[in-house]
């Protein structure tokens, strides 16, 4: 697979005019107004995507990124004058932003458009030619842009390829000037090993798991109508959801409850007969996330027949022993307790006392029904009655029997259909599976944690995330997080603020990514600075710095020191 075309394209100079940049861009601009209806039918057809949030969080955002760097480009690629050193007059010197050359942008299937021609469109700004792989996981997105792009791109300079692993392994060999990743951090590992090999400079979006903390002090309805959009726009699967809530004791249980009547106020009783809520990409994701969930939420797939039905219910009660068993080793870990005598507590079902620490979640909840229940305008909750702080400040619950915690509402799949109802997890425990991945999906785990510290504690001892979100009307916690956590964004009572605008960088640090694109700092990735340097002939100043050292010399580099 190669890209001699590309190249070609690309040492000829065709690329570099701005003509030929603002051409291309406006072009890409017509193609997503002039074929909307097909982009929504497509992302439809590989994701369940209501067609407004493809037009809210995919085209319009695409349209407007090629219309801000396009308006911004001549000043970003003119010369910017730099003052030159007293030694070195008279002399200038500036820097110039010049293309890295032929660049690779491969984007992932969870918004299969506004990830692809997004950095396009940077790409283009900053005059490359551009080699585009698109996923093979929205086929549907990806063969319409691979129709639509020579249609109204330079062909010569922008090309589609289409294709799996197999593709996407060819094209890594590849000597790309660039490699822009978006994905997980596992193929982001083979994508900068890859790079590696040819010197290439790379930039990785990666994910993580963003927190969310919410303290009594935030206006507890709007946070939960907040992080419900932020949470489950396009089911889940968005790279800065909030993946998880850490909130205080006095407000933790309100807030599950608002943030269910939250969902039934965006997506109605059945939220599967909502026009605006998407599905799950695959059949493969659809069984990892059913897997995250407390055991027994979901039943298995019918089975064919009566020892297969005795085998999944062994199965079943072997599952949630095991879970049990490893609630109660982490719950005495932490607490110092006889890890023995924990185990065999939990495998026999006998539940301890309501004060004793080994407790992690709490027992089955009523759902919904007794969600609406709770009243709009609640604020704050109830600290949960006998619940004992761990010593990572995260709070247990009596009644354990899944560290995952108790459904608050949803916990409902339909495996044709690929839907997961938006679901809620409270008294959720740190060693819980949905704790140990990003989750890329509709569950929201809220954790108890005992104070703002003990959340930031939490936070730092965990991977540093691409985005992390705070609820709180405390201006010195909110300091703290500013100060004390590190994540690729930081939004205060806003998830996916940055996601949406041109004008702020948006990128990971850690194992969220590295690099960062949207805007001008877009161009800059996509572009090499160079700088460049001028000084005359005559007068022949640097005779000053020849050799022989003379003393002479030394008294004139001890003046020039002393004004510099």
């Amino acid at each position: 697979m190669s890209i001699a075309r590309l190249r070609n394209a690309y040492s000829s100079g065709r690329t570099r005019p701005l003509t030929w940049r603002r051409e291309q861009l406006d072009a890409l601009r017509r193609m997503i107004v002039e074929n909307r209806e097909d982009f929504v039918a497509a992302v439809a057809a590989d994701l369940g995507k209501p067609a407004a949030e493809t037009v809210l969080m995919e085209l319009n955002l695409v349209a407007d990124e090629a219309r801000f760097v396009r308006n911004r480009l001549g000043r970003w690629a003119a010369r910017q004058p730099k003052p030159m050193p007293l030694a070195l007059q008279p002399a200038t010197g500036w820097t110039v932003a010049e293309p890295k050359g032929v660049v690779l942008v491969i984007a992932p299937w969870n918004y299969p458009v506004l990830l692809a021609l997004a950095p396009l469109a940077d790409a283009i700004a900053a005059g490359n030619a551009v080699c585009l792989k698109p996923s093979e996981l929205a086929p549907n997105s990806a063969r319409l842009l691979s129709e639509l792009v020579p249609q109204y791109l330079d062909c010569e300079a922008v090309r589609v390829i289409e294709g799996g692993p197999k593709e996407t392994g060819e094209l890594l060999k590849e000597p790309f000037d660039h490699i822009f990743y978006t994905g997980g951090e596992r193929v982001g590992r083979i994508v900068m090993k890859a790079a590696a090999e040819n010197l290439t400079s790379v930039t990785l979006e990666l994910g993580g798991k963003s927190p969310c903390f919410v303290d009594r002090t935030t206006d507890i309805n709007v946070a939960a109508r907040r992080i419900v959009w932020g949470k489950f726009t396009n089911a889940g699967q968005t790279c800065v959801a909030p993946d998880y809530v850490l909130a205080t004791p006095d407000v933790a249980e309100a807030l599950a409850r608002r943030i269910a009547v939250a969902i039934t106020e965006f997506f109605g009783e059945n939220p599967q007969d909502s026009r605006d809520y998407g599905r799950i990409i695959n059949d493969r994701h659809m069984e990892r996330l059913i897997g995250l969930l407390p055991a027994g939420t979901v039943p298995p797939e019918t089975p064919s027949s009566p020892l297969v039905v005795a085998a999944s219910a062994v199965g079943a009660a072997m599952d949630m022993v095991g879970r049990r068993i490893n609630a109660g080793v982490a719950a005495a870990n932490r607490s110092g307790g006889n890890v023995a005598d924990v185990v065999s507590a939990l495998a026999s079902g006998t539940v301890p006392a309501a004060d004793d620490p080994v407790h992690t979640t709490a027992e089955t909840h009523g759902g919904a029904e007794n969600d609406k229940a709770i009243s709009a305008d609640s604020g704050a909750g109830v600290a949960p009655t006998g619940a004992e702080p761990t010593d990572d400040g995260i709070q247990s619950l009596p009644g354990a029997t899944d560290p995952a915690g108790r459904v608050i509402c949803g916990g409902k799949v339909d495996r044709v259909a690929r839907y997961i109802a938006p679901t809620v997890l409270y008294g959720t425990q740190p060693d819980a599976p949905v704790m140990q991945e990003e989750i890329f999906g509709p569950i929201l785990p809220i954790l108890v944690v005992r104070d703002a510290d003990a959340a930031i504690r939490f936070i730092n001892g965990r991977s540093k995330p691409l985005a992390a979100y705070v609820f709180s009307r405390d201006h010195a916690v909110r300091l703290a997080f500013e100060r004390r956590t590190s994540s690729g964004a930081l939004g205060f009572n806003l998830p996916l603020g940055h996601l949406l605008s041109s004008r702020l960088p948006f990128g990971g640090v850690g194992l969220s990514g590295m690099g960062a694109y949207h805007g001008k700092a877009g161009f800059d990735t996509f572009s090499h600075v160079k700088t460049v340097v001028v000084k005359p002939q005559f007068p022949d100043t640097l005779r000053a710095v020849y050799p022989p050292f003379t003393e002479a010399k030394h008294r004139l580099f001890d003046f020039i020191t002393r004004l510099s």
